[in-house]
């Protein structure tokens, strides 16, 4: 069996009682970085083996995985933070499980995306996840402005290096635009700033720490220009 388990994005008392059972009785822990994934086992007492897969050996490594889960062993697959699958290669892992008929199931839990969207008090019936836009200025324009075309809201992933640059494009495509920014959501800093982007990108221009320390979730909400 390979589990699919969400663990927490900051806040180690966001994991579930079924995460945690899960992780004490499986024969390996497949994760992203080892030393980030032992923390959170050590904070639970949790004393299981642990292997590497990312984007860079999710190939070699899955076929290794998929090897072991066809001998009959269960493995738990975790991302650093959140739900394995979204904007990590996760889903390789599971593709490949599929194709070979062995049985995948999923340990729901913390998820940034969801987390964001349910602070940003706006509709949230239809929206797009576009998870972490191209690194190349020109490419990320491209994207957001395909964006810009359904009224839909959009939820965007970013990294301190290029948070006010995605600030200042946001504004540049789509003009007058509410924004929602959950920045260290769930962690002792968590700060969620909601307004027009004219005021939000004031706000972190004029505080520079924190605009460059953490991870961002950024909500737009198109509808807000009707």
């Amino acid at each position: 069996m390979l589990y699919i388990v969400a663990t927490p994005i900051g806040n180690l008392s966001d994991i579930t009682l079924r995460a945690l059972d899960v992780l004490r009785s499986v024969d390996l822990i497949a994760c992203e970085d080892t030393r980030h994934t032992l923390k959170l086992l050590n904070h639970y007492g949790i004393n299981k083996p642990l292997t590497s897969y990312y984007e860079h050996n999710k190939l070699s490594k899955g076929e290794h995985l998929i090897k072991l889960l066809k001998e009959g062993k269960n493995i738990a697959l975790v991302s650093d933070s959140g739900t394995p699958g979204i904007s990590d290669p996760g889903f390789h892992i599971v593709k490949l499980a599929l194709e070979n008929d062995i049985s995948v199931s999923p340990i729901p839990g913390a998820s940034a995306l969801a987390a964001a969207l349910s602070v940003a008090g706006i509709p949230a019936n239809r929206f797009v996840f576009e998870g972490f836009l191209p690194v190349k200025s020109g490419a990320r324009k491209k994207k957001l402005l395909e964006l810009s075309k359904p009224g839909k809201t959009i939820i965007l992933y970013e990294s301190p290096y290029r948070f006010l640059k995605l600030l200042d494009e946001v504004k540049e495509v789509f003009g007058d635009v509410e924004v929602t920014v959950c920045r260290e959501i769930t962690k002792k800093f968590e700060e969620i700033k909601k307004g027009p982007i004219d005021a939000v990108l004031a706000y972190y221009k004029a505080n520079k720490t924190q605009a460059t320390r953490g991870e961002f979730s950024v909500i737009l909400n198109p509808a807000s220009r009707d």
